[in-house]
């Protein structure tokens, strides 16, 4: 059996959906590097803020406790751009810092060390610019689908026939209709998944940012919403700075992976994913290019991971 084949097929109609995109730039090499270059770039770059909305420096963490003595350092010279329009995945052993960077790009956390700054501005408290979908289930307990899709458009005082409008939309573009009025705990993991994807999504956010949030789900379903992911991407391509443990996870859905050290994190390397998109997610693995880009990235992992897990 070869890698991958003990994965489920997609559901039927789900695969062509994934295909109704626009082509992939013909020469992606090229592109790679640039984005490459980018992520690695020097930080007298004039026009950084423009081609990397998202810019960290010197960045580290150290969480103390409330009588002044140090418990962890989480985080340490962390210097990274993420490049415009782009998928970015963080990867690494557990307790290396991966969440701890992405809240403080949300500006959830505020660094110890350091400077984080988006659109040339310096990250100091939570941006509405950004969505965030947290581990663990994310929903509203007690509002319905749609009010929990909407939520976001209610802040922003949005009408509440525009929320409506909106919210059947994009429920209806995720396979959910029918269910706006159920509460989460009457909605699979799944689907609740798809449910805090969207709510994410709804306000056209320019950055995404989600940690781990197809982490607890089974084998099939996580392929079905990182389809779902990849396809509503491709509308708008936002920036997505994704978290994870999976490594070909991490392949099938980014642009750039970012390997961190066991703790603190330290960023390790930054590699480019030479494969062409759109990408099948169902069938990843007989992408041209990913046995090689799976090999180099397993490698490079080998010393910090304790486990790294068979595929």
């Amino acid at each position: 059996m070869k890698v991958g084949e003990e994965f489920n097929k997609p559901r039927p109609g789900q695969f062509a959906a994934s295909f109704d995109f626009v082509a992939e730039e013909p020469d992606l090499a090229e592109r790679k590097k640039k984005e490459l270059s980018v992520a690695k770039g020097a930080r007298s770059d004039g026009d950084v803020g423009t081609r990397s909305p998202i810019t960290v420096r010197d960045v580290g963490k150290v969480f103390v406790n409330t009588d002044g003595k140090t418990i962890v350092e989480a985080l340490k010279d962390i210097n990274l751009n993420v490049p415009a329009h782009s998928i970015v995945t963080f990867l690494g052993p557990s307790g290396c810092g991966k969440t701890t960077l992405l809240r403080l790009i949300a500006g959830i956390e505020t660094p110890s060390t350091g400077e984080i700054r988006y659109k040339g501005q310096p990250v100091k408290a939570i941006t509405t610019d950004m969505g965030y979908v947290p581990q663990g289930k994310g929903l509203f307990p007690w509002k319905t689908l749609r009010e929990n899709v909407e939520f976001p458009l209610l802040i922003r005082k949005v009408s509440a026939e525009e929320r409506r409008q909106r919210a059947h939309e994009w429920i209806a573009k995720v396979g959910l209709g029918g269910f706006e009025d159920s509460f989460p705990w009457q909605l699979s993991g799944g689907m609740e998944k798809r449910g805090s994807l969207i709510r994410a999504l709804i306000s056209d956010p320019e950055v995404i940012l989600m940690d781990e949030p197809f982490g607890p789900l089974d084998a099939q379903t996580r392929l079905i919403l990182q389809d779902d992911l990849l396809r509503l991407w491709h509308e708008r391509r936002n920036i997505i700075v994704f978290v994870t443990h999976d490594l070909v996870e991490a392949i099938t859905l980014s642009d750039l992976i970012v390997i961190f050290s066991k703790r603190p994190g330290r960023i390790k390397h930054i590699l480019a994913v030479p494969i062409p998109r759109p990408r099948n997610v169902f069938e990843i693995f007989h992408a041209e290019g990913f046995n090689e880009i799976y090999d180099e990235v397993r490698d490079m992992l080998r010393d910090e991971m304790v486990f790294l897990g068979s595929h």
